[in-house]
């Protein structure tokens, strides 16, 4: 397996445009992605109960047309989320409208949104910037740079990531974009990524798969804590083999790790990332659910941006999980280094832990002590920057 440029763009097939519809003062706001042939789609969307429509209308299109799919297209700017009947039937349009200038039915569009909560698509604009986008359509890294621009909302760097696989004598691609920077909360609720590959699948493979590297990446980040409306991860292959080779399935695992790496790394007023590791597990069910309550910690994210060696804090969250750890069993690394061992026991001095916090890419180790399995999460700290960017999002 080979990391490669050109994220989305990668993949034989795909043609891609991000243009700039209006719906924002100035940057590229809208995303349109097409596929040669017909497409199996795997989906993975928020668990927050309340959705935004275009969430419920690609579902509803997924279920009518079989999950067969031709098209994505993506605004930002607007979440088109409690926006009620016409928030629906505005995705509804974006869909007819895409599928009309493409020569496809209507529910072959998958449609997604991300913005402002509570805002109406700007129909007109969108129309207008469907056109544009399906003239500009093309394949390769600088379309897919384009439409990963096109996504983008507070996020400050376009987020793309490929890698190429071998089975037997023939190359397969997995390719992706994605944006992420605020509203970030591991539960399936970050961010959103349109992922692809030319290897034939079948949809219960893709989705399976999906879910799998979802669990591993996406479901192991955290900016803020917070869940939004809209997210949504779908992964696109032609129609094909009914299981998912190992070597597509490791593809897959790091185009989504890079992804959610990169939106923690982007975090909004982000300084520095966590790499937040959870091993001697009775299972990995219990390291995830621990990684994921350290990496949601308000008070270890402001502790890194502080580069305050509050160990405190840590531990604290870890058995606020009440996961069932042993609170005399337990040690802690900090980048590799022992820090605390035996439940308490300081090794590191506050001094030497303090130069260790300066780093910008900070790594933990939380060993429980009771077990074989383990689990890593990633977090940004929580910085003066992200209050004033969010302080004023609307405004």
């Amino acid at each position: 397996m080979t990391r490669i440029r050109g994220g989305l763009g990668a993949v034989s097939g795909v043609r891609l445009a991000g243009v700039h519809a209006g719906i924002k003062p100035r940057k590229r706001d809208l995303a349109l992605v097409t596929f040669e042939r017909p497409q199996v789609c795997a989906s993975v969307v928020t668990t927050n109960e309340i959705k935004a429509a275009p969430l419920l209308v690609s579902a509803d299109h997924l279920k009518r047309s079989g999950s067969t799919q031709r098209a994505l297209v993506c605004n930002s700017g607007c979440a088109n989320a409690a926006t009620g009947e016409r928030g629906t039937r505005d995705a509804r349009a974006t869909a007819r409208q895409t599928a009309a200038l493409l020569g496809l039915t209507t529910h072959e569009v998958v449609v997604a949104s991300t913005g402002v909560i509570g805002v109406y698509l700007p129909m007109d604009r969108m129309q207008k910037g469907l056109e544009r986008a399906v003239e500009q359509l093309d394949s390769g890294g600088k379309s897919a740079h384009d439409a990963a621009e096109a996504i983008m909302t507070t996020d400050r760097v376009p987020k793309l990531a490929a890698y190429a696989f071998y089975r037997g004598k023939k190359r397969y691609v997995v390719g992706g974009i994605a944006k992420g920077s605020g509203m970030i909360a591991p539960s399936m609720a970050t961010m959103l990524a349109f992922i692809a590959t030319d290897l034939p699948l079948s949809q219960r493979a893709i989705q399976r798969a999906l879910r799998a590297a979802v669990e591993e990446s996406f479901n192991m980040i955290s900016v803020d804590g917070d869940m939004s409306t809209n997210d949504a991860v779908y992964a696109f292959a032609p129609a094909g083999h009914a299981s998912a080779p190992a070597e597509f399935s490791e593809a897959l695992r790091s185009v989504c790790l890079d992804l959610a790496y990169a939106m923690v790394a982007d975090g909004e007023g982000a300084t520095k990332t966590l790499t937040m590791h959870v091993s001697g597990a009775r299972s990995t069910a219990q390291a995830r659910t621990i990684a994921r309550a350290i990496i949601n910690s308000n008070l270890v994210k402001t502790a890194l941006y502080g580069e305050d060696p509050n160990w405190g804090r840590v531990v604290s969250a870890a058995g606020a999980a009440r996961a069932g750890l042993d609170p005399r069993a337990w040690s802690l690394l900090l980048n590799e280094k022992l820090w605390v061992e035996r439940g308490g026991i300081e090794v590191l001095s506050e001094a030497e832990a303090h130069r260790e916090l300066e780093e910008t890419n900070v790594s933990m180790e939380l060993r429980l002590g009771i077990g074989s399995a383990q689990a890593t999460g990633w977090c940004c700290d929580i910085s003066r920057d992200y209050v004033r960017i969010n302080a004023s999002y609307r405004t």
